[in-house]
């Protein structure tokens, strides 16, 4: 190797992936130059831990914490964020430091499945709301003569007046250059590709015009842009049937698993083309499998779908997701007043966000309420139903940050509050996202201590996912192992021990786990555990207030979101981070935001309606009401400091 050599060849392991970096650049700038994927919570700033890999050959520099034991650094790992190379090397990303197989679906599990609201298409043709915001039509015209010499335009114009009573339409450039040929390919039969407008009063556009009749072929997509995960259904618009649904991470990951580390990277040279782009390419990836396994409608006339037969695409995702999409500078969505660049986007070309999607599919992106409360929980309370109901309802959509909605079809009032990164795994020192080898159930045995374990997959453990992290928690309270502070009681028990951040449950020996390490939970996992869930009953309990309400009065209760679907009811209420209410009133939605988008694009009906919910909807910023602070304080202890609102937890805690 010459002494002037400024790039060095990296080889990622299992992956056997190369790549050239600079010197000096860090191992976690070279895996997202390679593609892969390496636990970044803090985005990069050293500081969570999550991205040990272990260099196998060659050396680097920097790459040490306080998160390494001298036994890890021994055995070659770094942290991937801060070790930085200065020759060839070769790094294995461990199997839970990188992205691994599984995750959380857009179902509801199996064991929710009674509890489970759907969305019934049938229901929705009864009601007459059946009309997707893109139709085709068929039309066969006059052919011109001596006494008919209308310009072709005006001929297809007046076609679909006459015929359709399609008025004031508009249409495009694109559009125009292909009327001559479209015309008189198949003897002046052809089909036109309309957007219906959601305002009856407003213009039809003419997106497309086809040679010969192809109404049959009508499909849109919809999509839901998670801060972990992004889902795409693929639908045929004549029956509502969705024919093929897939998922992939959000590559922004990489940049950080927070919306405020993305924004603080978009804010860099650069940062937002890439964010935009990532999110971009999760997309096309996502559509490009779909076309590929879809399921085509039946019939001799039916085809494989192909690309330029997607006439309409519906985003929701939450405010700093959209703008990231939109490439929107989210800068002020951090800072206070917390303000949004817009809440409401009209509608788009696909092309112009760079999908890869015909030039007249038109995007329709829902519309955000404030920098917190985002298109992805206005999809929500329009996938749950919520906003046309008579019951009181209470909807929370918990992740990162736990967004809340009370009301009817009355009314609405919305709130979010930072929960954390707890649930999606950030914080916890086992922490990770529920894919395979993830601790998702646990049990344990009250004379001894010794525990059952159930992982994701039925793999050998690697770490604790958000709803496992619930349950763990709540059957240690149950059973007297933590007190209210969450702190572990005296115990003869060796799952029991004084750790490297204190006391700690040993809930796998080492030789148990797909890891070279014993996977615990800590008293630091606690005090983690317990802000978050305490920032969600707070959040609960103050928009109650606020509206003049109490918990006796709730109707309802829809839980919604990836982490949401999966939570167990008589553990989340022991901890005290749902209100202790009959389990009969609850819900799941699945994936509401989903379901929204899904909803969106077979009714323009719903689409009419997402605008009225929006005005209607009063938003709260908890930051500035002075109770939220104490309902918070009140809530960091287990159930909480009230324990007359927790009453059968505690008589669960205290049975012998």
């Amino acid at each position: 190797m010459s002494e002037n050599q400024t790039e060095y060849t990296i080889t990622f392991l299992p992956a056997n992936r190369t790549v050239k970096v600079k010197d000096g650049s860090s191992v976690i700038k070279a895996a997202r130059e390679a593609g892969l994927h390496i636990n970044a919570s803090c985005g990069g700033a050293g500081v969570c831990g999550k991205c040990r890999v272990i260099v196998e050959s060659g050396e680097v520099q920097g790459g040490t914490s306080e998160k390494l034991s001298p036994e890890d650094f021994e055995n070659g790992y770094r942290q991937a964020c801060t070790a930085e190379v200065h020759e060839d090397i070769t790094v294995r990303i461990p199997e839970e430091t990188g992205r691994q197989k599984g995750g959380l679906g857009i179902d509801v599990p199996e064991r929710h499945r009674a509890r489970m609201h759907v969305f019934d298409i049938e229901s929705v043709k009864k009601e007459g709301i059946f009309y997707p915001p893109v139709e085709k039509v068929c039309l066969e015209l006059p052919k011109p003569g001596a006494h008919d010499n209308r310009s072709d335009v005006g001929r297809l114009m007046q076609g679909l007046a006459d015929q359709l009573g399609k008025h004031r339409l508009v249409t495009g450039l694109t559009v125009l250059r292909k009327v001559r040929r479209a015309l008189r390919e198949k003897d002046f039969l052809v089909t036109a590709t309309i957007e219906l407008p959601v305002n009856e009063k407003s213009r039809n556009y003419l997106l497309n015009i086809q040679p010969g009749c192809w109404k049959h072929r009508n499909f849109g997509l919809a999509f839901d842009i998670g801060t972990t995960t992004v889902y795409g259904v693929l639908i045929d618009l004549n029956t509502g049937k969705i024919l093929a649904k897939e998922f992939s991470y959000n590559p922004q990951m990489s940049y950080g698993e927070d919306v405020i580390t993305r924004i603080i990277y978009a804010e860099k040279p650069k940062g937002l083309d890439m964010m935009q782009d990532l999110v971009i390419g999760a997309m096309n990836e996502i559509i490009a499998r779909m076309l590929k396994n879809a399921t085509p409608p039946v019939g001799e006339e039916h085809g494989p779908i192909t690309r330029d037969e997607i006439n309409s695409i519906t985003i929701a995702g939450n405010t700093t997701m959209t703008h990231l999409l939109l490439k929107l500078e989210p800068d002020n969505i951090r800072r206070s007043p917390y303000v949004p660049v817009c809440t409401f986007i009209p509608p788009l070309c696909s092309e112009d966000l760079e999908l890869e999607l015909p030039h007249h599919c038109v995007a329709l992106v829902y519309p955000a309420i404030s920098s917190y409360v985002g298109g992805d929980i206005v999809a929500g309370v329009m996938g749950s139903g919520m906003y046309r109901t008579d019951l009181l309802t209470l909807f929370i959509d918990v992740g990162t940050n736990a967004e809340i909605v009370i009301g009817n079809k009355d009314w609405l009032a919305c709130a979010a509050c930072s929960a954390g990164p707890a649930f999606e795994g950030g914080g916890i020192t086992h922490g990770m996202r529920a894919v395979e080898g993830a601790i998702s159930d646990f049990s344990l045995n009250p004379e001894n201590l010794e525990p059952m374990n159930i992982t994701e997959g039925n793999k050998a453990p690697l770490g604790i996912c958000g709803s496992g992290l619930l349950i763990i928690v709540a059957t240690l309270f149950e059973n007297k192992v933590l007190n209210q502070s969450g702190k572990f009681n005296p115990s003869d028990s060796p799952r029991i021990r004084e750790g490297r951040s204190g006391w700690e449950y040993v809930l796998a020996w080492k030789d148990e786990c797909a890891t070279d390490h014993d996977i615990v939970i800590n008293e630091v996992d606690i005090e983690n555990f317990i802000r978050a869930k305490g920032a969600i009953f707070a959040g609960i309990m103050t928009l109650l207030e606020q509206v003049g309400l109490q918990v006796s009065d709730l109707e309802q209760i829809i839980l919604a979101g990836g982490f949401g679907s999966y939570i167990d009811l008589d553990s989340a209420m022991s901890v005290g981070m749902l209100p202790e209410v009959d389990s009969s009133k609850f819900l799941y939605v699945g994936n509401g935001s989903l379901m929204g988008a899904w909803m969106s694009e077979l009714s323009n009906h719903i689409r009419k309606d997402v605008v009225e919910v929006v005005r209607k909807m009063t938003s709260f910023e908890l930051s500035e009401v002075p109770s939220f602070t104490d309902n918070y304080v009140a809530s960091l202890f287990l159930p909480h400091t009230d324990l007359t609102l927790f009453p059968e937890a505690v008589k669960r805690r205290n049975l012998e």
